[in-house]
């Protein structure tokens, strides 16, 4: 292990004890205004979700194509929106910062996306505008489908639905807006790979980390 990669180790097995720490904390203060209509319930059911993803998906990978190093700067880059999405709710800073909500839903899917950009790293060499557009595109659809879930869940049940709504829109935006700088961030800051020979099946190369 290298150590960029014990760094990442590192920071995915602190994001996830401080996952597991905040969501045990607000469901001990339920009825704090800062977790109070914040669904933490929900929260607290789906968000471990994000904690087992990349271990689940890695595991399947590795019985089906054999060894590969684990992807500990995915796995980071995953928990982390949902730590700060929970820590924000416990330091009450939806409430206290008018500005916190849209940083989140920019910065979060900027590390989703970033994500999804590391991962990309891991298979076939691509050209660095296609390595940024799948990039930025997988991160826009996640983006698109966490609305679209929120709003079900959340939106819909309010008598503000119209206001809201807009919001929504905002919200969109923003996160297509994350997915497309960590896109750009990804394919210009990422190590040069040399694309590979026509016609050579599977050029896969176990990346890792700078």
């Amino acid at each position: 292990m290298n150590r960029a990669t014990t760094w990442w180790a590192a920071l995915s097995l602190a994001m996830k004890a401080a996952l597991a720490g905040l969501l045990l904390f607000a469901l001990a203060h339920p009825h704090w205004d800062r977790f109070a209509d914040k669904a933490m319930g929900i929260r607290a059911m789906t968000y471990p979700i994000a904690a087992v993803l990349v271990p689940v998906v890695w595991s399947i990978a590795r019985r089906l194509r054999g060894s590969a190093r684990y992807p500990w700067d995915v796995d980071a880059l995953v928990v982390a929106p949902f730590v700060i999405d929970v820590a924000g709710n416990a330091a009450n800073l939806y409430d206290t910062l008018t500005w916190f909500d849209d940083f989140c839903h920019f910065a979060n899917w900027t590390l989703v996306s970033a994500a999804f950009g590391a991962a990309l790293r891991r298979g076939p060499a691509l050209p660095r505008w296609m390595l940024a557009f799948s990039c930025a595109g997988l991160g826009a659809i996640a983006a698109i489908l966490w609305e679209l879930a929120e709003y079900a869940t959340f939106i819909m049940n309010t008598d503000e639905v119209i206001g809201i709504y807009r919001d929504t829109i905002g919200d969109e935006v923003l996160g297509l807006s994350g997915a497309t700088v960590a896109g750009v961030l990804v394919a210009v800051l990422g190590p040069a790979r040399p694309a590979p020979a026509h016609g050579a099946g599977d050029a896969r190369e176990d990346y890792s980390p700078p």
